[in-house]
């Protein structure tokens, strides 16, 4: 399976989008219409990238617009940027989310004790490689983190690119400390810490802040994607989230995007346009002292 972007709107700007298409060249929605498994007999998952490792800028899937194309996150009108918490430099990883997963806000989670934060599960990929926004890739998961954030449960899983030229040493979370010692306690220190910033508390974690192994990750992955199954299956309430998509859902689902609403949506979207310059703040450090 192969994925493509196509840019629209002035990239740093509130009117970047970033849309999704298939080998057909239909759009498509990389929520849902991106297979989770890019091989379920080896438990290769697909990831969809939001945010390329060293980047700043909060982008992710628009869970709650038609198609759900990449758009970068807002908080009061402005366009969100990660700080760099001493000594961390944007994203740590490339960042994104496996398709086809949700995190349900109505399930209380019997490890973390909190409700779901309603977008797919959290993907940290670990390889090498710099990736590409909206680039599809295949990883081996490894482990998870058990976040919660401001009383909600928000899963991180460890994962790496398949295609990666070290991934054949990678098999549990284990590897991961051992060829790549310090990466574990910078990622728990990142996500503890990166709010901080804007004036929020220190996150914390459920099991002690220890990452859980491989199987455990996978049970969680696939629960999020039974979840997903209901949403779309509309066994469960979507609230707020836009579930049309142009390659899951029958004709008669009120969840079937036709290919002609789909070019519309993208129509109605601003051309790609010059790119809008990044704040100064993207190349500042951020500094606290640590209760």
């Amino acid at each position: 399976m192969s994925f493509t972007v196509e840019e629209r709107g002035n990239p740093n700007s509130l009117s970047y989008r970033l849309f999704f298409k298939n080998a057909e060249g239909k759009y498509i929605s990389p929520f849902h219409d991106i297979p989770m498994y890019a091989d379920e007999s080896q438990n290769i998952f697909h990831v969809v990238v939001e945010v390329p490792r060293w980047t700043n800028a909060k982008m992710e899937i628009a869970t709650k617009d038609l198609l759900n194309p990449i758009k970068q996150d807002v908080k009061k009108g402005k366009l969100r940027y990660v700080a760099n918490v001493f000594p961390h430099k944007g994203y740590i990883w490339n960042y994104g989310a496996i398709p086809q997963t949700w995190e349900d806000p109505a399930h209380k989670d019997g490890d973390t004790g909190c409700c779901g934060d309603n977008d797919p599960i959290d993907v940290c990929e670990i390889g090498s490689k710099v990736c590409s926004r909206g680039e599809v890739m295949k990883v081996k998961v490894l482990g998870i983190l058990a976040m919660i954030d401001e009383g909600e449960t928000d899963w991180k899983v460890i994962a790496i690119n398949v295609e990666d030229p070290e991934a054949s040493k990678f098999n549990n979370i284990s590897d991961v400390q051992r060829l790549k010692p310090g990466y574990l306690e910078a990622t728990v220190d990142w996500f503890r810490r990166y709010k901080v910033p804007d004036g929020k508390p220190e996150n914390r974690f459920a099991f002690n802040d220890e990452f859980k192994d491989k199987d455990f990750a996978i049970e969680t992955i696939k629960s999020t994607h039974n979840f997903w199954k209901d949403l779309i299956s509309q066994k469960t309430k979507s609230g707020e989230l836009n579930c049309k998509n142009t390659c899951v859902s029958a004709g008669d689902s009120p969840y079937c995007c036709s290919v002609d609403e789909a070019k519309t949506a993208v129509g109605e979207t601003c051309p790609c346009g010059k790119e809008e310059p990044l704040p100064s703040s993207v190349d500042k450090w951020f500094y606290y002292e640590r209760k």
